[in-house]
């Protein structure tokens, strides 16, 4: 990150606002504002860029050449970069919720009001069009010092801005966030706000949290403010719970799973295997405590649990679908190396894996994310992860139009051939060399999706 000696009037700054001929034609002023700030003083790539355009009025961005798309208050979009231009205005609160806002735009709303109403102060900056930072509000002192601080008292008016913040703190994680914000965003608790946000918001920013470089500052950040007993009680719940140090060095069932979240974002592994870590271990918060540190037949409580946070958050299918297979598996993925031909093929049977292949690679890495999230097991092979992919391998190569038609041969029909169809995949199973199933291997390191850079 630069240092703040070199944050200052920079003409050739890649958030200059450079003036092109459909910004010639409005009396306002354009400013680049918001993350394309924040991220080139940070030194990272430039992405989309937000405008705020002052002085101006709806009329007159029509007039320019720019389209509207704003519902709620004035966005336009340039006729040739469709880049977002917003007329600058201020927010008023007027009923619960993050849509509970009243808004005023007008040629009189200066930047320095516009800028006062975003969330924090490293996103409450703006570039000129000669280059020059406007920083009302201390945004580049924050980003030397690596603090998330919020703007206003206005930031305990939108929730959404707690699950925001979190998501910035997963982002970068030797950010802190300051004590007088995180006694705002405990009252905003509080205060209820947190419960009148919709489900699909929470997912959509949980979802971008968890794909972060460092998604357990997340959680942490949410369990410190109390959002995340009021948002995730199934997760919140999983601290203190205590689990058998012989296979939990870690002992805390909640360190255990930030663990766990650390080795997804090391992998790289894509959403579903992350949800579906997060969610896995969610039955240990039911167990009795008169049997801790024991969680006998937890995986069927956590599977049932995960169905219950992806139906209330309204995940997405293929999220929903993982998550399912590893809480009601990891276990016996786990201990698959105990298991003989049938009963491996039982098992790529319950995870659907003949018909799915590639969900049941996915489930794997999720369960060696899982055996890795542990207190010195992070480096640790996961013998699982070869045999099964291997087994699985065996079954599917199997030629099952052969089997039929020999099976037909014989004399067999209906659920008698399907029955020879899965003999012959057990055998193959059983058949497969040791060699390849017991052979060494790396840990998998899938090219998931980019952690998102947005906002």
């Amino acid at each position: 990150m630069r240092s703040l000696s070199t944050i200052s009037s920079i003409s050739r700054n890649p958030t200059a606002a450079h003036v092109d001929e459909f910004q010639a034609r409005l009396k306002g002023r354009c400013h680049v504002v918001g993350g394309a700030v924040r991220d080139a003083l940070m030194g990272r790539p430039a992405g989309d860029r937000d405008w705020v355009v002052v002085g101006s009025t709806p009329q007159e961005m029509l007039a320019a050449g720019f389209r509207p798309v704003g519902r709620d208050f004035p966005v336009f979009l340039h006729p040739r970069t469709n880049e977002e231009y917003a007329l600058a205005r201020t927010e008023r609160k007027s009923a619960p919720g993050y849509h509970g806002f009243t808004f005023h735009a007008a040629p009189d709303v200066t930047l320095e009001q516009d800028l006062a109403r975003r969330d924090l102060t490293i996103n409450a900056m703006a570039r000129t069009e000669d280059g020059t930072l406007v920083d009302p509000f201390g945004g580049a002192r924050d980003l030397a010092a690596r603090v998330l601080r919020h703007v206003s008292e206005a930031f305990a008016e939108d929730p959404v801005r707690l699950l925001r913040l979190a998501r910035f703190a997963a982002r970068w994680r030797d950010f802190t966030v300051a004590p007088e914000t995180l006694a705002l965003l405990r009252r905003l608790v509080d205060d209820g706000e947190v419960d009148a946000l919709v489900p699909e918001r929470v997912w959509q920013e949980l979802s971008r949290g968890l794909m972060e470089s460092a998604p357990r500052r997340m959680f942490e950040v949410l369990r410190d403010c109390g959002a995340l007993a009021r948002l995730l009680p199934e997760v919140d719940r999983l601290w203190g719970v205590p689990q058998p140090p012989e296979h939990h060095p870690e002992i805390d069932t909640g360190e255990h799973l930030m663990l766990v979240l650390e080795q997804c974002a090391l992998a790289d592994v894509p959403l579903p295997v992350r949800f579906a870590c997060l969610v896995h271990d969610l039955g240990k918060g039911t167990t009795p405590r008169d049997e801790w540190p024991r969680h006998t037949a937890h995986e069927a409580r956590s599977a049932k649990l995960a169905r219950a946070v992806a139906d209330r958050l309204k995940v997405s299918a293929d999220c929903r679908e993982l998550a399912d297979t590893v809480a009601r598996e990891h276990g016996n993925i786990h201990r698959s190396g105990a298991l003989d031909a049938a009963a491996t093929m039982r098992l790529l049977e319950r995870c659907d894996a003949i018909r799915r292949p590639e969900r049941f690679v996915l489930a794997l890495l999720a369960c060696e994310c899982d055996a890795r999230g542990r207190t010195r097991r992070a480096h640790d092979a996961y013998p699982p992860r070869q045999r099964l992919a291997v087994a699985l391998e065996c079954a599917r190569a199997v030629d099952t139009a052969v089997v039929a038609a020999d099976a037909a041969a014989r004399g067999l029909a209906g659920p008698a051939i399907g029955d020879a169809v899965r003999a012959a995949r057990i055998e193959a199973i059983g058949a497969a060399p040791l060699s390849a199933m017991d052979a060494p291997v790396a840990p998998v390191r899938p090219a998931g999706p980019p952690a998102s850079q947005a906002g």
